[in-house]
């Protein structure tokens, strides 16, 4: 028996078929994430499977009454209580109590009670009040109106809905982009315990990795279905590219061996049918498959001047709106070897600190010392609202970069992954994505030596979050991150600071002491063990940033000088080649060119011999 089964699915979208022969089969139970490429079409399957699309082709068949659940598009509103919000998504549950109100005679009264002992109704009131708990929601807020929460709040109402129906298949779109971490960890958690089959869209490869048994990966209109986690199927994928371009080298050489066979003996009489029949033989040689790489994703940060330490600090600092602190007694120190997420639920002041940091908020007391060269560069979601939809990527840069070259304003969008023709796309038809990397590219264009980033993986795909990780990993300035995504803490961030009871404080642990601290059970002891490991490794990657340092400094000192010489020896090259030089008998003057000219080559060579060794410590490091 399968929960959902997909046969020969075609769906095309203005024209464009963005699965084509797609097939995928969902057991109860399973626990499916379905990853691909921005626009490969994985939003439209799941609109399909909800019935909100039509297929062109194929099937999309549910099993006998087995509940679909999903998030609704549309965030709720009106003026119920969030509680009530939750509990009228059973709507089964309601009309069994709506139907109590109607005074049923006794047999249809008997059905009723019946019933709803069947589908736990009296348990209902608790488990929706445990989920919204969990989503972020404390007693009071889940007794106030729905209505006065923004849609940010409003979509995780939604999220509530659909778990707390516990459908045989859930679909989720993007779960987390509504939520902070700490509501991720509780989604995560709940996610594991589910027992029924679901199907997960994400580019967040922790969750993919901690709460699914398998993978469909969509890909130029295909689903390729792949038993474990993300990083399994990284594994197997990576080892059947590897097979298949074996296969494709040894499909070309074979082709190669008989054509050039027949090629050297076809006008021979006596070679005439061997050559014949080679070529039929060639003929019948199965086609040699396109192996088409994925275009690798690759972020770069505009490298900053060093400043000395510290580049920020706080002593005393409280900070807030019309007079009303959300942000008391503040003692902070920013470093530019600094790697920092914020820990913290929505709500407890995370952006204010932002916003400080970035210098957008002044403090309402204390004292701030920031280095007078500081500069800093602040990514925030909700930038992409004010972003001018008749404009473009390289439009925006160009307003942001007014003494800039059109070539110097497309390079710095080239760093995020805007080639040429992405940055003249109207930011109307851009992507999630695409806003995200011109954000980033603005954010960035003054090589910054703080990067205060908010949420920036909202709209990256895995592959981007990939290389945002990898950019920041070397990067030379400070970085303040806040996040939902745990891996991305785990991999970029060295210190921990928690945002809550309106302070701010270091967190000496790691996001499993964290987890466990929401949770507010004891952790097991091999746990416990395990934990100062995790925190020694946040402080090794700190020291062995602050180690490369002088490396990173050497290299870009021999860079210089590199340029330096080069323009030299072109501006020599030049000289040497004017016919008036010889003309008017310059003999020593040609001799010491010559002379210097070699001495430059020689220079060179040494430099770029100690660049490349610089280069590989560098990168065994």
């Amino acid at each position: 028996m399968t929960v959902l089964a997909i046969r020969d699915l075609t769906l095309r979208i203005a024209g464009r078929a963005l699965l084509e022969g797609a097939e995928l089969v969902v057991d109860p139970g399973r626990k499916v994430g379905l990853v691909g490429r921005n626009g490969a079409g994985k939003s439209t399957l799941l609109k399909a499977i909800i019935g909100d699309l039509h297929p062109d082709g194929g099937e999309i068949r549910l099993a006998a009454r087995a509940r679909l659940g999903h998030v609704a598009q549309e965030a709720p509103g009106g003026p119920d209580s969030l509680l009530e919000t939750v509990l009228a998504a059973d709507t089964e549950r309601a009309s069994l109590l709506a139907a109590l109100e109607g005074h049923p005679d006794a047999h249809r009264l008997a059905e009723i009670h019946e019933r709803l002992i069947a589908i736990q109704a009296d348990s209902a009131p608790a488990r929706a009040a445990t989920i919204l708990a969990g989503l972020g929601f404390d007693a009071a807020a889940q007794a106030r109106p729905i209505a006065e929460f923004s849609g940010g709040w409003r979509m995780r109402v939604a999220l509530a809905r659909a778990l707390f129906l516990e459908p045989d298949l859930l679909l989720l779109d993007e779960p987390t982009n509504h939520l902070d971490l700490e509501a991720t960890m509780w989604l995560e958690g709940w996610l594991q315990r589910f027992p029924g089959a679901a199907i997960v869209v994400s580019h967040d490869r922790g969750m993919l990795d901690r709460c699914v048994d398998a993978i469909a990966h969509l890909d130029r209109g295909k689903i390729t279905f792949y038993p474990g986690g993300f990083e399994n199927f990284v594994r197997v994928r990576a080892e059947r590219q590897a097979q298949q371009v074996a296969q494709n080298e040894k499909l070309t050489a074979e082709r190669a061996r008989i054509q050039a066979f027949v090629d050297r003996f076809r006008a021979k009489a006596t070679k005439a049918r061997q050559a014949q029949s080679r070529l039929k033989a060639l003929e019948r040689m199965p086609p040699i498959e396109a192996v088409v790489e994925d275009t690798v994703t690759r972020f770069a940060f505009p490298e900053p001047t060093a400043l000395p330490p510290p580049v920020l600090s706080i002593q005393r600092g409280s900070a807030g709106y019309d007079g009303r602190a959300v942000l008391q007694g503040m003692n902070l120190r920013l470093d530019q070897e600094d790697r920092i997420a914020l820990l913290g639920a929505n709500g407890n002041g995370k952006s204010t600190l932002a916003k400080v940091l970035a210098g957008r908020l002044a403090p309402m007391a204390g004292d701030v010392h920031r280095s007078t060269k500081l500069k800093v560069g602040y990514f925030a979601q909700h930038q992409a609202e004010e972003l001018d939809p008749r404009g473009t990527p390289l439009s925006h840069m160009q307003a942001a970069l007014p003494r800039a070259t059109e070539t110097q304003c497309r390079s710095q969008l080239a760093r995020f992954g805007l080639d040429a023709d992405r940055g003249e796309t109207l930011i109307s038809a851009c992507s999630g994505g695409e806003k995200a990397r011109l954000l980033l590219a603005l954010c960035t264009r003054d090589a910054p030596h703080l990067l205060i980033l908010d949420e920036p993986t909202n709209h990256l795909d895995i592959d981007a979050r990939e290389a945002l990780v990898k950019a920041l990993a070397e990067f030379g300035g400070a970085v303040v991150l806040i996040t939902h995504d745990p891996h991305l803490v785990e991999l970029a961030a060295d210190r921990l600071w928690l945002v809550a009871d309106g302070t701010v404080r270091s967190f000496d642990g790691d996001l499993d002491e964290y987890r466990a601290l929401l949770a507010e059970r004891a952790r097991p002891a091999a746990k416990l063990e395990a934990a100062p490991t995790r925190r020694d490794e946040r402080r090794e990657r700190a020291e062995a940033r602050v180690a490369l340092a002088p490396l990173r400094d050497r290299v870009k000192r021999v860079e210089a000088q590199l340029a330096k010489l080069n323009a030299e020896a072109a501006s020599i090259d030049t000289a040497l080649t004017d016919p008036r030089l010889y003309a008017n008998n310059n003999a020593e003057l040609i001799t010491r060119a010559t002379a210097r000219r070699a001495a430059i080559a020689k220079e060179v060579e040494a430099l770029e011999t100690e660049w490349l060794e610089l280069q590989e410590k560098l990168e065994a490091a």
